[in-house]
């Protein structure tokens, strides 16, 4: 029976099976449609800016739940913890970066957050260390504000040993400034928050001015520049009272690195789309230190995943806006899947051919060796029996060829050999009528 298949096509198949599982190792598993944000409490920044990010992520097809946390630090241990549930959360800067917490990566800086130093008094106060002695509130232990706050109090020489260094959640610093209890207080928030504002309203309290703010810059890579302009507070009560230099921290969303990159893709284009948009109240007033998409890609702690960096530099690509999240996940990996293919199969096409032929041509050409071996091994006499020990040579020669199957376009490669071989049969058959002379019998008659 002939074979339907040719080795060569069931060579290039299996080559193309192999390619198929070599690139199945190198492709993420199809993407869930949903994942967890971690932020902080409902009505917060973080909270805020995560739910104009769950809208957007939802007209892609991905649901995003959003998690509340006390703090940024809680925010740190989730993303930290595998067994979390946690995918994604706010962080604010300086409280890890890249080489404390390798397994996470930033989609940008998206929420400026000052270093606020309040203060109560008529003394002014522009250094730090003129909070030697007194009573100051550092939010709570562990936290986003306390953090910063030790860090840079230590830096100008403040400790617990010569100053009161009070712990106490920010919602509480109003209370304790208005019963005196509190002479200062750290708070890193931003402008907007609502226990901010309920702070800087009070009588008497002031913000403090850093002209170091410049140095402090140098020496901590997360922090920035700000400059709170004087009376844009409050007109009125013309709160600041003169310009003031500050230094923010930029909040970050780190991102596991377990995270699917087609959720990194449509997580980036929902921030991109979100920070795109302009920062207006809803009196529309403008919101203060707000960043824009310029701030996506640069992250001094942390690396932005490539996915991200596509996407803020060149926007998402005409698939991913047009088509829904699982469509455009399909084509990717179908894309990725195919890509293999298409290095191996054109390759293939045109050297399985080659091969073929080869391999029928070297199907005439072997019976031909033989055929050749044969007729030079033919005496110009013989005795009976090798002439027919040399015509059952000949038998099994034409029958190999009998049997011999090539395409159409070497069929005159074939009967050429077949040609051959009907020539080296006359010549056998001539030895046979020389040797019935010889004896004296007679020859048949043609």
């Amino acid at each position: 029976m002939k074979r339907l298949i040719s080795r060569e096509l069931l060579a290039a198949i299996g080559v193309c099976v192999a390619a198929l599982w070599f690139a199945a190792l190198y492709v993420k598993p199809a993407p869930p449609d949903h994942f967890t944000i971690t932020t902080s409490a409902k009505g917060s920044a973080y909270y805020q800016l995560a739910e104009r990010i769950k809208a957007e992520a939802a007209k892609k097809g991905v649901k995003i739940e959003i998690r509340e946390s006390g703090a940024s630090s809680e925010n740190l241990k989730l993303l930290k913890n595998p067994d979390s549930g946690v995918q994604a959360g706010f962080v604010q800067g300086g409280l890890t970066n890249s080489i404390e917490s390798p397994s996470l990566h930033s989609m940008g800086r998206l929420i400026t957050e000052p270093v606020w130093v309040l203060y109560r008094g008529t003394e002014k106060l522009d250094h730090l260390t003129q909070l030697k002695g007194k009573r100051i509130l550092t939010g709570p232990d562990g936290s986003g504000t306390s953090i910063p706050a030790r860090k840079l109090l230590a830096a100008n020489g403040i400790t617990a040993e010569n100053s009161t260094l009070i712990s106490m959640p920010l919602a509480d610093y109003a209370a304790a400034f208005e019963k005196g209890t509190a002479d200062a207080g750290f708070l890193v928030l931003g402008t907007e928050d609502n226990r901010l504002q309920a702070l800087m309203q009070q009588p008497g309290v002031r913000i403090m001015n850093m002209p170091q703010a410049g140095a402090l810059i140098q020496r901590y890579p997360y922090l920035s520049p700000v400059t709170l302009k004087q009376g844009v507070v409050d007109f009125v009560r013309n709160v600041p009272e003169e310009d003031s230099s500050l230094v923010a921290t930029k909040a970050a969303l780190l991102v596991r690195d377990d995270l699917h990159s087609a959720l990194v893709t449509v997580l980036s284009q929902a921030i991109l789309a979100v920070q795109s948009k302009p920062a207006l109240k809803d009196n529309g007033e403008a919101k203060l230190f707000t960043l824009g998409v310029e701030a996506l890609s640069d992250d001094p702690e942390f690396t932005v995943p490539d996915d991200a960096r596509r996407v803020y530099k060149n926007g998402p690509t005409f698939f991913q806006r047009v088509l829904p999240f699982w469509v455009a996940t399909l084509l990717d990996r179908a894309f990725i899947m195919i890509l293999p293919l298409i290095g191996i199969i054109l390759p293939l096409a045109r050297v399985v051919p080659l091969i073929y032929n080869w391999r029928m041509k070297r199907r005439i050409l072997n019976w031909y060796r033989e055929l050749k071996n044969l007729e030079h091994s033919l005496p110009k006499t013989a005795s009976l029996d090798v002439i027919e020990q040399r015509e059952q040579e000949l038998a099994h020669i034409e029958d190999g060829v009998q049997k011999i199957s090539v395409p159409i376009h070497l069929s005159a490669d074939f009967y050429e050999l077949r040609n051959h071989v009907e020539f080296v049969k006359r010549r056998i058959q001539l030895l046979r009528d020389g040797q019935a002379k010889a004896s004296g019998q007679a020859v048949p008659a043609e």
